[in-house]
């Protein structure tokens, strides 16, 4: 069996919160699905309050995942490139259920009588 999968939870709920689990990992699916491959600080300016560390440890965890797809380009300076991968690709649905769900909550919140 293969390690990866030896150590993810049982609970497949749980297994996905573990996997996209902070707002930082959402908000890099989020990025990369809409705009495609996208250089490191060209992402990091996309998301915009994350540090570099951050924005590097997110990146490494979703590529050690098969989430995400990290290419380096022999150049001088060196570049760098991030996509979703196939894998990636497939939370899609997840994302847009999330957009969807947090415009109606908005909408609902708005529609509710304000507390004196």
């Amino acid at each position: 069996m293969n390690s990866r999968l030896e150590n993810l939870p049982p609970c497949p709920v749980e297994t996905t919160l573990t996997l996209i689990g902070n707002k930082w990992q959402v908000l890099i699916l989020r990025d990369l699905s809409g705009k495609g491959t996208m250089r490191f600080k060209e992402l990091q300016r996309s998301i915009g309050s994350i540090s570099q560390k951050v924005l590097t440890t997110n990146l490494r965890t979703m590529e050690d995942a098969g989430i995400v797809h990290r290419e380096v380009f022999a150049e001088v300076p060196p570049r760098v490139e991030y996509s979703l991968t196939e894998l990636g690709h497939s939370l899609q649905p997840v994302l847009e259920a999330m957009r969807v769900w947090g415009e109606n909550y908005k909408q609902q919140l708005g529609a509710l009588p304000r507390r004196a």
